[in-house]
């Protein structure tokens, strides 16, 4: 027999739908300043970023899933459109020929490049600019925490994406210091 739910408090249950509402109409705004200033959905941008922070500026297509939370197919829809547009081109993993590496060529690059200021001062004016030194550091704690909760679980799963964390938070140290 299953115990009862130990339910949320009035306040938690309203910092819960703050939370959520919050962080869905900040990844709203966000994609709409993309899509009107860069011409490119959030999505293409993920996959560009994804893929420049890798070495070689390659990522095997799996890997690209996992990283960008999408489905495999959805995924590989994606790259497709990419490669018509010329930014991304696919070849097979030289250590598996049964998988496939996603490549962000020059163009891609370029066009990354060329949306990310616009994507940059969205962040800022939607998320930075509106909180406190003071709100910052505590959503930088409150993160933190957060993926240490969550990483390990993600990772005990298989999932690629803490590796590609620790990589990039690996980077931005070194390049703080």
């Amino acid at each position: 027999m299953p115990t009862e739910p130990h339910w949320l408090s009035p306040d938690e249950q309203r910092t819960w739908i703050a939370w959520v509402f919050s962080t869905r109409l900040l990844w709203e705004e966000l994609e709409r300043d993309l899509q009107r200033e860069a011409a490119m959905p959030f999505g293409y941008y993920d996959i560009l970023v994804m893929l420049s922070d890798s070495p070689g500026r390659r990522m095997r297509m799996s890997a690209l899933a996992d990283s960008t939370q999408s489905s495999r197919s959805r995924l590989s829809h994606a790259v497709t459109r990419l490669e018509d547009l010329g930014w991304v081109s696919r070849e097979t993993c030289p250590d598996d020929r049964r998988g496939q590496n996603a490549v962000l060529t020059d163009d891609g690059y370029a066009a990354l490049a060329a949306a990310a200021p616009f994507h940059v001062e969205s962040v800022r004016r939607h998320l930075f600019d509106v909180l406190s030194p003071e709100q910052l550091a505590e959503l930088r704690d409150i993160s933190d925490t957060l993926l240490a909760h969550l990483l390990p679980l993600v990772k005990e799963r298989g999932d690629g994406r803490p590796e590609h964390f620790e990589r990039i938070a690996h980077d931005l140290e070194d390049h703080a210091s």
